[in-house]
């Protein structure tokens, strides 16, 4: 398994008489090798020493990368097949992350040192996580249907009620004061507020499957849609029903991409058929 550092340099030397879009973009990509064979990796956060720091979900491990020196630190976690999935920076300046398989939270300092706070209900699935508006992580609970509250302290709060049974949250971001959150087997955009009241809301579309999302600071939300691997391509669109709400889909240029994560300005990027779908403010 490898790291992929990508490097974006804009070529200025088209005339300022030139529209921006004349100008030459050049793309270098470098690949690092993870240590660990068969790692896995997956989201990656940047921490607070500017690190980038990912999980290794294939080697119960988390794993960190200084693009400055290129060089790799990697962190086991005590449960064998651990899972580790989702990644988020946390308003203390520690790496928190869901650990699927162990059904646990975890919470990595920079300098190393490991906290584990056991997720109450059994095999929930922690998956998506993201630090809120209130200072607290919030996380998703794939498996039990359920999203996830965890102070700084480690106490764990569950939110059920609103969410519809088997809808599998997965992907959480924030937006508006709120956490909104994907439903893969729902078919639904799910919102929680900070006292926990959610809100659903359908997708249009056959089986969309929303699963990654990011905000644009646009205020916008974009998600990532798989698609049947019998397909060549895929379209579905994602709307909030509001005055301003609208529809856009961007099919992936390879005909079987999958996208799995999404993170920062938005980007079509491969990585089976699929579309990247917009969720208009």
């Amino acid at each position: 398994m490898h790291m992929y550092w990508i490097a974006v340099r804009v070529d200025m030397s088209a005339s300022a008489e030139q529209s921006p879009s004349l100008r030459r973009t050049a793309v270098l990509i470098r690949e690092h090798r993870i240590p660990s064979a068969n790692s896995a990796p997956y989201i990656c956060v940047e921490g607070p020493d500017r690190n980038l720091w990912f999980c290794e979900s294939g080697a119960a491990k988390i794993g960190c990368f200084d693009p400055r020196e290129r060089a790799f630190k990697e962190f086991s976690l005590p449960t064998p097949g651990a899972t580790p999935i989702g990644i988020a920076l946390g308003a203390d300046g520690n790496l928190w992350f869901a650990q699927k398989k162990a059904n646990k939270i975890g919470c990595l300092t920079p300098d190393g040192a490991l906290s584990e706070f056991p997720v109450p209900t059994a095999n929930a699935g922690p998956d998506g996580i993201a630090l809120g508006p209130d200072g607290n992580v919030w996380f998703s609970e794939t498996e039990a249907g359920q999203i996830g509250r965890i102070t700084p302290a480690g106490q764990i709060t569950e939110f059920r009620t609103g969410i519809s049974p088997g809808s599998k949250p997965l992907s959480i971001v924030v937006r508006d004061g709120a956490l909104w959150f994907s439903e893969a087997a729902g078919n639904q955009v799910g919102r929680i507020a900070m006292d926990g009241t959610v809100s659903e809301f359908p997708i249009p579309g056959p089986d969309p499957q929303p699963r990654a999302m990011v905000t644009h600071p646009d205020g916008n939300i974009w998600s990532s849609k798989p698609a049947p691997m019998r397909s060549a391509a895929s379209a579905a669109t994602a709307r909030l029903p509001n005055s301003n709400s609208r529809r856009r889909t961007h099919p992936c240029a390879a005909s079987r991409s999958v996208p799995t994560a999404i993170s920062g300005a938005p980007r079509i990027s491969p990585t089976r058929s699929a579309a990247w779908r917009r969720t208009a403010r």
